[in-house]
């Protein structure tokens, strides 16, 4: 893929439905040439996004969905999580630091997914206007063969 590709999925905001974006990733991470470990890494890193819009966004209803664009540009590929559900306030964040040193019990539930998709992933955003987006990147770091 030499020019930027936009792929986007909608899915209803069910468990079951992770699969499938998982499997999506796969295909365009492994079109793009990404290693084995580094689609490994987004596909754990898109499910905790995804998960966190199904347990968190629709709470009490049954027609949420999920809107999943995947941006491929030569050298990296963006991926965007959106619901339109209930924000959660991202200053629940916690950094690598202040996970040093605490038990389970002390770490804010919350804010584990969102500290494993910023060790998974080159740059992970947040956007808590109208539902929540949160925006993956990962830069392929292997070379492809000429």
């Amino acid at each position: 893929m030499k020019k930027e590709a936009n792929v986007t999925l909608t899915v209803p905001a069910q468990p079951e439905y992770v699969d499938l974006v998982r499997l999506t990733l796969y295909g365009i991470a492994a079109k793009m040439n990404f290693s084995f470990e580094e689609i490994e890494d987004m596909k754990v890193a898109v499910s905790e996004a995804c998960n966190n819009a199904v347990l968190h966004a629709y709470e009490g209803e049954e027609n949420g969905s999920i809107d999943i664009e995947f941006a491929a540009a030569e050298d990296e590929l963006r991926i965007s999580v959106r619901d339109r559900g209930d924000s959660f306030e991202p200053a629940a964040r916690q950094s690598a630091s202040s996970l040093h040193g605490k038990s389970i019990e002390e770490i804010q539930s919350g804010g584990l997914g969102l500290y494993l998709m910023q060790a998974l992933m080159d740059s992970v955003e947040v956007n808590t206007d109208q539902g929540t987006t949160v925006i993956l990147t990962k830069r392929r770091m292997t070379v492809e063969k000429v």
